[in-house]
């Protein structure tokens, strides 16, 4: 069993900033890459940035300067700590990470999904 739950979500004006969390939890041997993805209401979910074991980082270009992702391995945590908020960033937040389950082979790769959390940038 793993978990997967995304926080910080929430109101803010246009300018601000906001950093979402998201924790990793259960039965994991390692966790690859994490990421972050957003789905507005009838449209695709799109990924936003992601971050690899080793570090590496890669951004949407729609937030590319704005947003930077970051994880601590020793909480098995992703952050998105997310600046100059526009309107058009209001969406879903969702997490997503793949993870070797432990007691599994050393090629066994799963991806989880977190259940979202709401952002809300107000003009």
């Amino acid at each position: 069993q793993v978990q997967v739950v995304e926080s910080g979500g929430g109101l803010v004006q246009a300018g601000g900033s906001m950093r979402l969390s998201c924790a990793t939890s259960g039965s994991i041997f390692s966790i690859n890459d994490m990421d972050w993805y957003r789905q507005a209401p009838g449209k695709q979910r799109e990924l936003v940035a992601s971050i690899t074991s080793r570090g590496s980082t890669n951004y949407a270009d729609s937030v590319k300067g704005r947003f930077t992702i970051s994880r601590d391995n020793a909480k098995n945590t992703v952050y998105l700590q997310m600046n100059s908020l526009k309107p058009e960033d209001t969406d879903v937040y969702y997490c997503n990470v793949e993870i070797r389950p432990r007691g599994s082979g050393s090629t066994t790769r799963t991806r989880y999904w977190g259940q979202g959390t709401q952002v809300t940038v107000s003009s």
